[in-house]
């Protein structure tokens, strides 16, 4: 009877090298690999030689970077989701794109399982596991990171003792994930809050101390609120990401310190370089002040914090997100126009913006002899929009009193009673 198969989802990293090797000794089952590039494999023949050194019976990769940023950073980008506010999601919109291709292998493969490498306390464990129990609920999970209860000293023992090779030392401790969106740092000295991130954790940014004394400055032109072009050049849109990643890391933009709510239920300190992220929701944010209207502004900044935390707790593939997502895409029907960036020590700010679709009116908006705004319609609007408050005040606030409190308090209302 032939050895049932699992398809492990395989970075090349610590977790997933070993993995090969335990999951083929405790399940006695046959790994398949699954590598999938979305900007985070540097070289996928070695990654796909070492899975197959180690154990692995067959090695799979897949290029996924287009898809990546057209099926989820772009709508994440239309929705400004960013997770409590300052990160812009790169791991958490990468792992149901992973969870999707490793269904589809499992299929193809004709296997009874799916793996991961997530531990036990992180985020990443129910974004696979969720998303896969949504597309296949039949297929088994395994998650040896979380069984085999192991640290990662004893991790990198065990490989050392099994010949796998694997790019983490007890000299450089620090676990990274990255795509084309963005880049995680965490563990070693960053597991204290008061430690500042040393130099070397940072790939894609400069110090801010070392960019250039002359800000850079980039037009980015928007189609229906999704990066068409930069400085006038149309690029398809991994070459865009790509190009603003370079330029904005090159003055220093994009680098985040951020004590996270982890989805388990702990505070995690989290090292983020997303240079691209960081100046495309900027210039998008400003463009959307432009062309929404107040009360679809209102809207969004609550359904932003919505998306986001629908993104980072793994909800990809759920009703909610469909309902949510069509809203989004209504909203961007207007979003056409050009935001003008300034790069400059680690900061980027919007310094212009165009749109022919604007809802800025410049006669409405001067002071000049081109005003067109009728002042005198101010005195009946103010009158009719304060008449509650008018009213209000003197049957309740103001009653038994010469003037109002600077602090009006609960005590102070039962005294003026008595």
């Amino acid at each position: 009877m032939p050895k049932k198969k699992v398809v492990l989802a395989y970075s090349g990293g610590l977790d997933t090298s070993v993995a090969i090797k335990w999951i083929a000794e405790t399940y006695n089952m046959d790994v398949v690999t699954l590598t999938v590039d979305i900007g985070n494999v540097k070289n996928m023949k070695e990654i796909q030689a070492r899975a197959l050194k180690v154990g692995a019976i067959k090695a799979v990769v897949q290029e996924a970077s287009d898809d990546f940023i057209k099926y989820f950073v772009w709508p994440a980008l239309q929705a400004n989701a960013m997770y409590q506010g300052i990160y812009p999601l790169a791991t958490a919109l990468g792992r149901p794109l992973i969870a999707k291709l490793l269904v589809d292998v499992a299929r193809q493969e004709k296997a009874s399982a799916v793996a991961h490498g997530c531990t036990g306390k992180g985020n990443d464990q129910v974004r696979f596991d969720v998303s896969v129990n949504a597309m296949a609920p039949d297929l088994q999970i395994i998650a040896p990171a979380r069984e085999w209860h192991m640290s990662r000293d004893e991790e990198m023992d065990y490989a050392k003792k099994h010949n796998i090779p694997v790019p983490t030392t007890k000299r450089n401790p620090f676990s990274t994930d990255e795509n084309l969106w963005g880049r995680s740092i965490e563990s070693g000295v960053l597991e204290d809050p008061w430690t500042e991130p040393p130099a070397e954790v940072y790939q894609w940014t400069k110090s801010p101390s070392d960019t250039p004394d002359k800000p850079a400055y980039v037009e980015i032109e928007f189609a229906h609120g999704i990066p068409i072009a930069l400085d006038g050049k149309h690029l398809e849109s991994v070459a865009m990401v790509k190009q603003m990643h370079q330029l904005a890391g090159l003055h220093g933009v994009g680098r985040i310190d951020h004590i996270e709510d982890r989805l388990v239920g702990i505070k995690s300190r989290e090292i983020y370089e997303s240079p691209a992220a960081t100046v495309f929701i900027q210039a998008h944010k400003a463009l959307e002040n432009m062309t929404l209207s107040k009360e679809q502004i209102r809207f969004k900044d609550r359904l932003a914090n919505e998306y986001a935390e629908m993104v980072y707790n793994g909800l990809w593939f759920t009703s909610h997100h469909q309902d949510m997502a069509a809203y989004v895409q209504s909203t961007q029907r207007h979003v056409n126009g050009t935001v003008r960036m300034k790069l400059h020590k680690g900061t980027s700010s919007v310094v212009g913006r165009k749109s022919e679709e604007s809802l800025y009116n410049y006669q409405l908006a001067t002071y000049d002899k081109a005003d067109t705004f009728d002042a005198s319609a101010s005195i009946g609007f103010i009158r009719i929009w304060g008449l509650p408050v008018q009213n209000q005040a003197r049957t309740q606030l103001l009653k038994g009193r010469q003037s109002m409190p600077l602090a009006l308090t609960e005590g102070d209302d039962a005294k003026s009673k008595k």
